[in-house]
This record gives structure tokens, C-alpha cells and sequence, in this order.
């Protein structure tokens, strides 16, 4: 599934990222990268834009950009 499937409050770990070098590496830098977990820590009301949270990082992606992060979702 990917990351701009999931709402409010659920985590996911990612398995793999489709985008282009530069993409990755701004992701990297972040801390977004294959295996870790993550948090979605709110929507906008379009879905636009969400926020989520790898490790003690809090990150705001366009809808575009979640659409590249194929993520499992951790079960509560």
C-alpha cells in the first residue's frame, strides 16, 4: 500500500520508495528510508498535504510525494 493510503494515527514501516535519486536523497536526509516505522500525524482536509513522524522527525509531504512510499501498516 502507499503512504498516502493511510489516515490519522496509523503507522507503517516502509518497504520500498519509487522515486528518482534526488527524491531519495531528500527522503534520506530525513530520515525516510527503507525500514523504518513511521506515524501519520495528520491530513489536510483535501489530502494534499499529510504529516507524519520518523522517529523524533516530524515531516510534511504533498500528496505526490507520499504516492512514492510504499509502506506495510503496523497493526495496533
Amino acid at each position: 500500500m502507499k503512504l498516502n493510503e493511510l489516515t490519522k494515527g496509523q503507522r507503517a514501516q516502509i518497504i520500498k520508495i519509487h522515486a528518482d535519486k534526488v527524491l531519495k536523497d531528500r527522503f534520506s536526509s530525513f530520515g525516510v528510508m527503507r525500514g523504518e516505522e513511521l506515524t501519520v500525524k495528520g491530513c489536510s482536509l483535501a489530502k494534499q498535504t499529510m504529516e507524519i513522524e520518523v522517529g523524533s522527525t516530524l515531516i510534511a509531504l504533498r500528496a505526490d510525494e507520499a504516492e512514492k512510499i510504499e509502506v506495510e501498516k503496523i497493526e495496533a
